[in-house]
């Protein structure tokens, strides 16, 4: 087979998006307004869909377990950055996925909020893969989402959302892109390695395995990164993470197009034509060709089919 080509008969469907990435303080005043900065500068480029990283309100707080870390965890319509963001997605006419901590009930979650074009909160979606290991010990803070994997219709295009750990499971990215998805997002908190797993970097692992869900899919994916060293409050000569940025876009068939480096503030700025994507993947006939009644044992696991 050759390369998949678009139809050329649909009118096209441009959509412009951005991730944002920067690093984060234990100023919260701080990480909002320098989100804010860079939001802005993504819709002044003409962006319309901007990607933030996860957890940007503070320094990343799963590095280790300490139950003071909880009273950071708000309900959605309590959360600061959700409603600033809310207000700035309606001034800029932007869609704005919003990571944050949630409490709901006696329940916390590693949650994004999806604001569309008018501000208006779309809905919730939490993390649905919660990792746990040295210095990314999320067990201890969130509990598995319950919301399931989802896609959000906003003014601009129909953009599926995971968060971090979600991104390494194909099986996620495929879910969402047949429920519907025209992009994939994903914000991001992910560097080295701490001690005793050191040295580690997975920099090249963690993009490789996103460009193949992009290229599997022929549908672009858009990942925003923090940067910057942070340590643990605890021990902090022991235990520490250097956030390797590195956030980046890639286009329908797993290609980089756009890339931040790995230390610096950087707003990466995609252009797509959701209409040729859809033109590609009817073309390439990987949904057509699908054998679900052989994936038995991907509902499983142990591996064994039912």
């Amino acid at each position: 087979m050759g390369e998949p080509v678009a139809q050329p008969s649909a009118a096209p469907r441009r959509v412009v998006v951005a991730a944002i990435q920067m690093d984060c303080t234990w100023d919260a005043d701080r990480n909002i307004a320098v989100a804010e900065r860079l939001v802005r500068q993504a819709a002044a480029a003409g962006a319309q869909i901007i990607l933030p990283p996860e957890l940007f309100q503070t320094p990343y707080f799963c590095i280790e377990q300490d139950p003071r870390h909880l009273q950071l965890a708000r309900a959605v319509g309590d959360d600061r950055a959700v409603g600033h963001f809310a207000a700035l997605a309606r001034e800029l006419g932007v869609v704005l996925p919003i990571s944050f901590f949630e409490r709901a009930g006696p329940a916390y979650f590693n949650s994004v909020a999806v604001l569309d074009a008018d501000g208006a909160l779309l809905g919730v979606y939490r993390k649905s893969h919660i990792p746990d290991g040295p210095g990314y010990q999320e067990k201890y803070y969130f509990s598995p989402g319950d919301t399931g994997l989802k896609v959000w219709t906003t003014r601009y295009g129909r953009i599926g959302v995971g968060i971090c750990w979600d991104q390494w499971f194909p099986e996620a990215a495929r879910a969402m892109v047949l429920a519907g998805a025209e992009l994939l997002f994903y914000p991001t908190a992910i560097g080295t390695e701490p001690p005793p797993a050191a040295p580690l970097d997975s920099r090249g692992h963690w993009q490789r395995t996103q460009q193949g869900h992009a290229a599997a899919n022929l549908t672009p994916l858009i990942a925003a990164n923090r940067y910057g060293l942070e340590r643990s409050r605890q021990d902090p000569q022991r235990l520490h993470i250097r956030f390797y940025g590195s956030s980046f876009i890639t286009d329908a068939l797993g290609d980089k197009v756009a890339e931040a480096p790995q230390a610096d503030d950087a707003v990466l700025i995609a252009e797509f034509d959701l209409a040729e994507n859809a033109g590609r993947r009817d073309s390439w006939f990987v949904f057509r060709d699908r054998r679900p009644d052989l994936y038995g044992a991907l509902v499983t696991l142990d591996g064994r089919s039912r």
